[in-house]
């Protein structure tokens, strides 16, 4: 499991600024880095947007998308991690959507989570299908988000683009995330 303190060593190391856009999260990425000495130096900040329509208004998730398909797509992910690069002037946004429970939304079951990482332009998405309770899920999706942007960091993704270049790229994990 990727640490908090992981990914701020590997952020200032990277000499890169860092934003978060949560959804189901609620804040909880930004809180975990935020918890972490001298987080100062890279995290942004963070915009919380719970409800759907704040995703457009204040992140430029486009409205279409939302109403078409709701909240809880990849691109949505993808849209909401550029958008808070852009709101909150970061290098690396990441960003969290999905249904923790204990409900289905938008037509997708509980545990359909996406999380996103972009930097310059591109961005790589992850879809993952948890397990758990409204808690545990939320946790989970904290540990997946800060993985990925974690190995985005160790793959020069962030000097470069990143995870190497991939843009678009989605990958999916098992129910145990």
């Amino acid at each position: 499991m990727t640490t908090p303190s992981q990914v701020v060593a590997a952020l200032v190391g990277a000499g890169r600024t860092v934003a978060t856009a949560e959804s189901l999260t609620g804040g909880l990425v930004c809180a975990a880095l935020t918890d972490v000495p001298g987080a100062s130096a890279v995290v942004r900040g963070a915009v919380v947007a719970y409800a759907t329509g704040l995703k457009a208004q204040v992140l430029g998730v486009d409205p279409d998308l939302l109403a078409t398909g709701g909240a809880v797509q990849a691109e949505v992910a993808r849209q909401m991690a550029t958008g808070v690069c852009r709101v909150l002037d970061a290098e690396v946004g990441v960003a969290t959507t999905g249904v923790a429970g204990p409900d289905p939304q938008d037509g997708r079951a509980v545990g359909t989570v996406f999380v996103a990482v972009a930097a310059q332009g591109q961005v790589l998405v992850r879809e993952l299908a948890l397990a758990g309770d409204r808690a545990t899920i939320r946790a989970r999706t904290v540990d997946a988000a800060l993985g990925l942007l974690l190995e985005a960091l160790e793959m020069g993704g962030v000097a470069g683009g990143v995870a190497g270049g991939v843009s678009g790229a989605e990958d999916s994990q098992p129910a145990d995330g």
